[in-house]
């Protein structure tokens, strides 16, 4: 029997390892702490810290359909707690105190005691049943793939809970980080409008994609909430956003674009940092669409795209290359060759794919979908034009957006992802199998080389198996994946305390605000 608590770091936590060592923009303070400065006895407990993220908040539920989305789980991490969670570079007990692996295929957990609910209901084992069972068997939410060896989970007792799996699954903790635990028997469609947890606030009232309003949990189990009030406003616009800053109208904001940070800097009033980020963008090719169901089109597609230049002029310090299908901080991430800017090469592959004259198709994005989504859009747009690529713009609301994208309703995708778990198994065992089915693109090798990865405990073999993986991800073309992003965060000089995550989804139960 192997016992693992948060004081002991075993080789199979390796993989989800959280890395926040701190790393920036040129000019921008590198640092993940805002409390520098700062004095506890003199914070204001009148005002609320007023948050716009640069997307809305469109659901509370951590099971539904949106609870991959990062607004979603962003707002989760306030009001629920996990059984377990990523910091300072390991896993760590949260609701779990403690917990063992008995055999390969199963997992009991032994929870904290007097642990309450917003409402004051005790959270016990049977509540962490219904959660797991909840996520696990949801038939709407897209991280329901993480949990697919998923077999059974029990309350043997008041406070412990044994999982078993269909086969091991090395990746079992990563999810566990991602399960927030609601009261059993609460999923209904009144509940998630002002959902209870047990996390470090509660709700006070939520208007889907317009704000979320959140008050201190005075009971909470794990520590004093110094926070007293919390809203999350949406600003969809990045200008009306950084105006809003810069007035006072909110406090704090993230995902800056390059060219407004010198502005900002500028502002004595406010405070810019830089932190690694997850966070990286991509282009898929529907590969169940011609002309992208031919690697040499979608490979020809990405020798179109002048990468370091769209870096150098719109992202400047605030972006790298990606050399893989995932940032380089996440565990199994790859070195590839990169594809080098060659419209030449890029003309040729078409000619051979038969087609000489170029063709016709779209490219969708959602509005507010990541930092200068518009002018990335626009430049890759004329970059295919020069190889007779006519490429149609569609900017869609947020909404109608992941109803096209889960259809498979589109020629191209742009977006930016966050690999949350800071695991190769979130982004690549969760969105590039054939069950799957995210991009059109089907490869039974690949099925079997990141099944392999989820269900090993040997980190070694892991990374091999993450190397295979993204050299058939890259070379056969599955996306066009040109940056990967620094997280730079942008907040009014008397916020304190604030710590942002490279999984860009910060917990406000620390900071406070200065009078």
């Amino acid at each position: 029997m192997t016992k693992v608590n948060g004081f002991f770091r075993i080789k199979c936590l390796l993989s989800i390892l959280m890395i926040v060592f701190l790393v920036g923009c040129a000019g921008i303070t590198n640092t993940q702490n805002a409390e520098e400065g700062g004095n506890k006895g003199n914070l204001d407990e009148q005002q609320a810290l007023k948050v716009a993220f640069d997307q809305s908040i469109n659901s509370l539920d951590p099971y539904g359909s949106a609870n991959g989305e990062p607004s979603t789980i962003l707002a989760s991490r306030q009001i629920f707690d996990t059984l377990v969670v990523n910091e300072d570079k390991e896993i760590k007990p949260s609701l779990a105190k403690e917990w063992e692996q008995p055999d390969p295929n199963t997992w009991v957990f032994h929870l904290e005691e007097g642990v309450t609910f917003h409402d004051g209901a005790a959270l016990t084992s049977e509540d962490v049943k219904y959660s797991i069972e909840q996520q696990a068997n949801s038939e709407s939410s897209p991280l329901a793939v993480l949990w697919n060896e998923f077999k059974s989970v029990e309350a043997t007792d008041e406070y412990t809970v044994e999982i078993k799996t269909n086969k091991p699954v090395g990746t079992m903790l990563s999810s566990l980080s991602l399960l927030f635990i609601t009261p059993k028997d609460s999923a209904s469609e009144d509940f998630y409008k002002k959902p209870i947890g047990s996390g470090p606030f509660s709700v006070d009232s939520f208007v889907s994609g317009q704000e979320l309003k959140l008050s201190k949990n005075e009971e909470y189990w794990n520590g004093d909430v110094t926070l007293n009030k919390l809203e999350f406003v949406n600003i969809p616009e990045t200008s009306s956003r950084l105006t809003a800053l810069e007035t006072g109208e909110i406090d704090l904001t993230w995902t800056i674009p390059a060219d407004q940070i010198d502005s900002l800097k500028n502002n004595k009033e406010i405070e810019v940092i830089s932190n690694p980020s997850y966070l990286y963008y991509f282009n898929w090719f529907n590969s169940e669409r011609e002309p992208f169901n031919d690697p040499r089109v979608r490979q020809a597609m990405i020798y179109a795209i002048d990468i370091d230049s769209i870096i150098d002029n719109l992202f400047g310090d605030t972006a790298d290359r990606l050399e893989a299908p995932i940032p380089k901080e996440v565990f199994g991430s790859s070195t590839m060759s990169a594809y080098e800017y060659n419209p030449e090469k890029a003309k040729e592959l078409l000619k051979e794919a038969g087609y000489p004259d170029g063709f016709t198709t779209s490219m969708m994005w959602s509005n507010g979908g990541g930092p200068q989504i518009l002018q990335l859009a626009e430049t890759m747009i004329s970059d295919w034009a020069k190889i007779d690529v006519k490429v149609e713009a569609v900017q869609l609301e947020r909404a109608e957006w992941i109803e096209k994208l889960t259809s498979l309703d589109w020629d191209m995708d742009l977006q930016t992802n966050s690999v949350i778990t800071g695991d190769a198994d979130y982004t690549l065992g969760r969105l590039y199998t054939s069950a799957a089915n995210r991009n059109g693109y089907k490869n039974d090798e690949l099925d079997k080389i990141l099944q392999a990865a989820k269900e090993t405990t040997d980190q070694d073999e892991r990374e091999d198996l993450y190397d295979q993986a993204n050299d058939i991800i890259w070379n056969e073309a599955v996306g066009l994946f040109p940056l990967e992003l620094n997280q730079v965060t942008a907040y009014r000089s008397h916020v304190k305390g604030f710590n942002q995550s490279p999984a860009d989804d910060p917990i406000f139960k620390d900071v406070y605000i200065e009078k």
